[in-house]
This record gives structure tokens, sequence and C-alpha cells, in this order.
């Protein structure tokens, strides 16, 4: 989204085309439209110059086909977190099943041409699908600002799945007037809030950057009723930058675990990371949950 013209481009579902945030801009730029998705986009963006690209390397392949035997109901397939029945799985933490499904996997993987070195990543991929999404706000010396969010997706999702990062309002938002915000996260929760415009409203209406987006992740805690057999589930991290420069990262968890925590980067004439201001203390949880397998067990994966 940029400020100073009101103007705003994003792409969705986007197949063998790299840089899909710079088709997102030749929307904006070249079209009247706001958003192309899926066949179309990809047309939109070979018409603008755009090399079509075969962007899947032969490991990913191989670990596709991995997870393919391996995917189960305990997977983002569904049910989702916000079904009425949906219940937390269970955890055995020494349950012999983790052991022989790490055996399985690496067995399977050497079949497929893993090299050995690489099966354990492989395994870890297969169980705990791998994200990719970052969130830029620039304000300049002229007090222009726009945002930019894109992300690589989630891995292993029902194909047609679109997250927030494309949807503006959702996973991106600027308003010259008031400031820019972006997320990252559990994109499904975002879209529901439609968590950065919320966030931009709330400036507009008085609020600093930190209460607007702490505002934010209480709606997305209202959702569930504050349920945290749920909410463990669920992260989500807000970058805010207001018109005067006034900034704030905040998200709903201290960190994916106990050693990571949330962090935005800052650039203000000196670079710099600061750790985000979190509403709930602790790590938020993988799903599915990342198995304590017995350490004798991890051994053998080193």
């Amino acid at each position: 989204m940029h400020g100073p013209t009101r103007r705003a481009g994003s792409v969705g579902g986007v197949r063998n085309i790299k840089n899909v945030c710079l088709v997102s801009k030749a929307v904006m730029n070249h079209t009247g439209h706001v958003m192309l998705v899926g066949e179309g986009a990809e047309r939109f963006a070979v018409a603008m110059g755009f090399p079509r690209e075969n962007l899947l390397t032969d490991h990913s392949r191989k670990i596709w086909l991995l997870w393919k035997e391996y995917h189960s109901s305990e997977d983002w397939w569904g049910p989702g977190l916000a079904d009425p029945h949906w219940q937390p799985p269970e955890m055995r933490p020494q349950s012999e099943l983790w052991p022989e499904r790490f055996r399985r996997l690496e067995e399977r993987a050497a079949d497929l041409g893993i090299p050995a070195e690489l099966r354990r990543e492989a395994a870890h991929k297969v169980l705990f699908p791998p994200t990719g999404t970052i969130h830029c706000s620039a304000l300049n010396e002229k007090g222009e600002i726009s945002g930019c969010t894109t992300t690589s997706g989630l891995a292993w999702k029902l194909p047609g799945r679109v997250g927030d990062s494309a949807i503006i309002g959702a996973g991106c938002y600027t308003d010259q007037d008031v400031g820019s915000a972006g997320a990252t996260g559990s994109g499904e929760e975002n879209i529901k809030v439609a968590g950065a415009h919320a966030i931009v409203e709330n400036m507009r209406h008085g609020m600093s950057p930190l209460e607007a987006g702490m505002d934010a992740l209480k709606r997305i805690v209202r959702n569930y009723n504050g349920d945290m057999n749920k909410l463990r589930f669920v992260d989500m991290t807000y970058y805010i930058l207001r018109k005067d420069g006034a900034y704030a990262g905040v998200s709903l968890w201290e960190g994916y675990r106990t050693d990571t925590w949330h962090k935005i980067a800052i650039h203000d004439g000196t670079k710099r990371a600061e750790k985000t201001v979190s509403l709930l203390k602790g790590a938020s949880q993988d799903f599915p949950p990342e198995p304590k397998v017995p350490a004798e067990v991890m051994k053998e994966f080193k």
C-alpha cells in the first residue's frame, strides 16, 4: 500500500513466479484493480515481463512426497481450532509411536534419495510445516508512508488457500493520514479480525501504536473466549508505524519457544532488533505439537 497516492496492489495463490511482491506493485501501478489471484495473476505477471520459473527444487519435491505418505487429520487440513468440536491433540511424550514415526520417516527419506545429513530436517518439515512471512512499513523524510507484506505461505496447505498477507486490511494496511501496520503469524486468525486495518483505525481514534496493537491481539483472544487450550496453538506479531515515526511491535506470545523471542527490526538511522511486547506470557506451541521424543531416540537423528 502506497500512502502518498492511496493505492494498493496484491496477488495471491501465484505459482511459477519468484518475486510476487513486485507483481503486487505492478498490479497497483498498471491496473485498475487491487487484487489478482491464481492463474490470472500468473498470466498478468508474465505479460508484465516476469519469467515463469520452476520454483520446486528436487529436494523440496522429495520432502513433499515424504509428507504425502504421513499427513493425517492432525495437521492444517482440519478441522481447525475454531471448530466447536475441536479437541487438543493427545500428548503422550513417552509413546512408542513417535520413535517409530521418526524411524519410518528416516527410512522413507532414504528411499526417496534424501542425503543422510538432510533426513532429520526433512522429517521435521513433514511434522511441522515451515512458514515464512515478512512485513515492512517505511516512512521517509517527507512524511510519506508505505507498507508491504509478503510470504511463501504455509507448507502443505489445501490448494487454493490464501492467508492474510495478500489481503489488504488483514496482513497489510496503510493510511497516509495515520500510519501503517502489518502482520506475521496465524493468517486465518488475522483475517477474522482484519488486524492491520483495525490497528490503523485504533490509531486514528487516538490510541498509541502499542495500545492499538494490543487491542487487535485481544480481539483474537476474544474469538476463542480466552481458551488457552486453543490459543496456545495460535501466534501473531504486529508491526506498527505511526505517521510521526512512533512505532511498536506486539505479539500474542513472547516467542515460539522459551529461547526464541519475537523481535522487530528497526532502522531509524540506527539498525537494531527489539523484542516485541507480548499480550500473553510464555511461548506458543507448534501445531501439530512437537513431540517430546526420548533423548536416547533423538540421539539417533543427530
